[in-house]
């Protein structure tokens, strides 16, 4: 089992440059990718978006940035570097806000920006250079799917937690069951008293009350709930990528519980559906966020 929130950052040096690749990964229903990388790299972004697949569904963003600086080989745009000062300098002053703004901040502000660097170097990368800035990438995904698969355990184990107690809570409807079966035999006498019915046949008396208790009876609730729990522990202990089929398995436990608080008619009984449901519910929350 996987969350779907992991990160990762990891670097590689290509043309004495310092590449920066960092992968955060949270919660989706489909595999939702963002990636901004350098112009130099523009031409590989689908390659990279072929990689970043391996993590199959999340929202995944993806950034890949340079380190640039004079021993890297870039020269200074000292024309774009003059337009975006002044720029930005009639900006502050048209809001009354000149003298509060530092022309030193603003410079290194502007100096930090890589479009004001010129490359002196070719473009694209080599398949050497990008073999190498592959290999980078691909080990930041197995970092992010070690991170996936750590918090994933943390949530197996807070789901064990919450399904024994639905399973403990399930085992106890049992007890309950006869003492029903009497209430409803009274209840039954009483409305026959109360209506004035006197010497009711004690065989019609039984079958009716036979007919009114397989209405309330709660025994296949209980043998698919038993098997849901069994199935959820199953697949939850057996299959890598299992968000989805865990969502699907705890709707139909929420719908054998739901039953059984419609049939309950026992305020033990009623008592124990809704702790389920409660326990139910934790799972739920949480089931947004696996792989």
């Amino acid at each position: 089992m996987k969350s779907m929130t992991g990160f990762a950052k990891k670097q590689c040096t290509l043309r004495n440059k310092r590449h920066i690749i960092e992968i955060k990964t949270l919660n989706s229903k489909q595999l939702d990718l963002n990636v901004k990388v350098t112009a130099t790299l523009r031409d590989k972004e689908l390659p990279i978006r072929t990689l970043l697949n391996r993590l199959e569904r999340g929202k995944i963003d993806c950034y890949i940035t340079e380190e640039v600086s004079e021993e890297t080989g870039g020269q200074l745009n000292s024309a774009l570097l003059s337009a975006r000062y002044a720029a930005l300098m009639e900006c502050c002053h048209g809001l009354d806000r000149g003298n509060e703004i530092s022309p030193n901040a603003l410079m290194q502000g502007i100096l930090s920006q890589p479009e004001v660097w010129q490359s002196t170097t070719e473009e694209s990368l080599t398949d050497e250079e990008w073999n190498t800035l592959a290999k980078a990438i691909d080990e930041a995904i197995d970092e992010v799917d070690n991170t996936r698969s750590h918090e994933g355990a943390v949530l197996r184990n807070d789901f064990v937690k919450h399904i024994d107690l639905i399973e403990s809570k399930m085992l106890q409807l049992p007890n309950y069951e006869p003492e029903r079966v009497e209430i409803a035999k009274e209840r039954i006498r009483q409305w026959l008293r109360d209506s004035g019915i006197k010497d009711a046949d004690e065989n019609r008396f039984e079958q009716e009350l036979i007919y009114y208790l397989e209405k309330l009876d709660i025994t296949e609730e209980k043998v698919r709930l038993a098997k849901h729990i069994d199935y959820f522990r199953e697949v939850m202990d057996h299959e890598p990528s299992c968000g989805k089929k865990l969502t699907f398995i705890a709707q139909e436990m929420g719908r054998e519980i739901n039953t059984t608080g419609s049939k309950a008619n026992h305020v033990e009984i009623q008592r124990l559906v809704v702790e389920m449901k409660d326990e139910l519910e934790k799972i739920k929350e949480q089931l947004g966020n696996i792989l």
